[in-house]
């Protein structure tokens, strides 16, 4: 095998290539390793789209999940840190090898944590710890689970279309947990709180990706969440409290929103306005189409 295949150059050339083809930015540079390392490309992008469906048992499912919930009340993941007694704060502020050694506790804690995070991250990868977390809503003991495993997946993508996907699935989680929570108004108003919030970030990078691109691509996957999210709130409207129905009103209200900038983001694409200078929660705010266009 060209042993220059590894050389730095031609993976950071590699790693650009594969990020375009993810939908990144594209680099006007082009290397002489382009059309060798295109190949290695077509292979990454088959992999992404020909990933084999795999159901996980429901017996599976229900087993880990019950091992998780024991393992997570036996180790009290979630419960609050027992407080030190005033005694011994007193005894370890006055002596210099009790000031040094929650210091090194504590770094050495810091380390246990990173390798324990690395080791999770491992094991929702491979275990289907993640299929055991996908039904928790905020209360249970796997919903932290089920957030971290959302970030984990945030980490792994390459451009700003994919997070911007990413960010809009999420939404679509946050939407089917509020079904599950309503008649708890605290929790149902706080999760529609993260599902507005997962939306904003979502149609901004989304919003961004069109405008830096002159392509309207990114705005249609922006149109069909806001078709079949718009569709689900309004499910939310069906036999809620009034103050249900205000919360679930304010995010209709935020979809409204998102479809006129899409709209008008459109607009200016299709005339050849150059990039807004200006942009808020929802990316871009583009000027007008002059009348002569």
């Amino acid at each position: 095998m060209d042993s220059d295949l590894f050389s730095r150059r031609r993976a950071e050339r590699f790693a650009q290539l594969l990020d375009e083809a993810n939908g990144g930015r594209r680099r006007h540079a082009r290397s002489r390793a382009d059309d060798q390392l295109a190949a290695l490309v077509a292979v990454g992008q088959r992999l992404r789209t020909e990933v084999p469906a795999v159901e996980v048992d429901p017996d599976f499912r229900t087993g880990l999940r019950a091992m998780l919930l024991a393992t997570a009340e036996r180790e009290g993941i979630g419960a609050p840190a027992a407080a030190e007694p005033a005694a011994q704060r007193s005894t370890t502020a006055t002596t210099g090898r009790g000031s040094l050694l929650p210091a090194v506790t504590a770094r050495r804690a810091r380390a246990r944590g990173a390798i324990l995070v690395g080791i999770a991250a491992g094991a929702i990868a491979v275990s289907g710890i993640s299929a055991a977390s996908e039904n928790a809503v905020p209360g249970d003991a796997l919903y932290g689970m089920k957030r971290s495993t959302e970030r984990a997946q945030l980490a792994l993508t390459s451009s700003d279309i994919s997070r911007g996907q990413l960010f809009l699935d999420f939404a679509r989680t946050r939407l089917g947990e509020a079904a599950a929570l309503r008649g708890d108004q605290t929790g149902f108003s706080a999760v529609l709180d993260d599902m507005d919030a997962d939306t904003r970030q979502g149609v901004r990078l989304l919003n961004s990706a069109a405008v830096q691109r002159s392509d309207p691509a990114a705005l249609d996957a922006v149109n069909s969440f806001l078709t079949g999210q718009r569709r689900s709130v309004n499910a939310l409207l069906d036999d809620a409290t009034r103050a249900e129905r205000d919360r679930a009103r304010r995010s209709l209200a935020l979809l409204d929103a998102i479809r006129e900038r899409s709209d008008a983001l459109r607009a200016a694409i299709a005339c050849g306005l150059p990039a807004p200078a200006g942009s808020d929660a929802l990316g871009p705010a583009p000027a007008a189409c002059p009348p002569s266009r």
